[in-house]
């Protein structure tokens, strides 16, 4: 079976994560960006993969939302949760959020999610079509910490990494040296499972030659 390459293309990416741009440049992928800030707050009795799966959408919708002139690339957005039990963690606000964060962790496995949405314009469509289509996933990555001493946390909390990631930590940085395994997508933990992402991007290519 002939595979379809995603080439001489590019995403829009709707997220200003720095990681994320990092992994598609890594990948060879090209895209531009429209940052979007949108309130991340999971609503009444919904699933963590249901919560992950709305935001990625959210955030794909509002950067269409932002552009003026007709689109010729799909939309990407994602949204990246830490999960240990029924705990969603986010991003430590102060030094004893991270702190108790860190303390979860701990000798424990977690499980990391990411939502991906590809909003694809109208316009990408051979035949008009009225409204955007929409391909929504998920990945799941699950992810064991080793114990952890107190001076160990508080050595990692004053380096100021885990501030601005998801569950206070970024396996790939100086928490590296935490992990005892991960298994499924690496880059998922990072912020982006790009492999899901470019098997999409196949997909759609061969939906808009049929």
């Amino acid at each position: 079976m002939t595979r379809l390459v995603f080439q001489n293309r590019k995403l829009i990416l709707a997220s200003a994560s720095p990681r994320r741009r990092e992994i598609l440049q890594a990948a060879g992928i090209a895209f531009d960006v429209i940052p979007t800030e949108l309130p991340e707050r999971p609503e009444e009795a919904e699933s963590t993969e249901e919560f992950v799966r709305r935001m990625a959408a959210e955030k794909a919708k509002a950067a269409f939302a932002r552009i003026a002139q007709p689109c010729q690339w799909p939309i990407l957005g994602a949204d990246t949760v830490v999960v240990i039990g029924k705990r969603i963690l986010g991003k430590p606000a102060s030094q004893e959020e991270a702190r108790q964060m860190l303390r979860w962790l701990s000798g424990q496995e977690h499980q990391v999610l990411t939502g991906l949405c590809l909003l694809y314009p109208p316009e990408q469509w051979p035949r008009s079509r009225s409204e955007p289509d929409m391909d929504v996933r998920v990945a799941v990555t699950g992810v064991k910490f080793c114990e952890l001493s107190e001076e160990e946390m508080e050595q990692y909390i004053a380096t100021g990494e885990p501030f601005d990631k998801a569950g206070g930590y970024a396996i790939q940085g100086q928490a590296s040296k935490f992990v005892e395994w991960v298994r499924g997508c690496y880059f998922n933990v990072v912020g982006l499972p790009v492999s899901l992402l470019y098997q999409m991007l196949q997909r759609f290519e061969a939906k808009r030659r049929e």
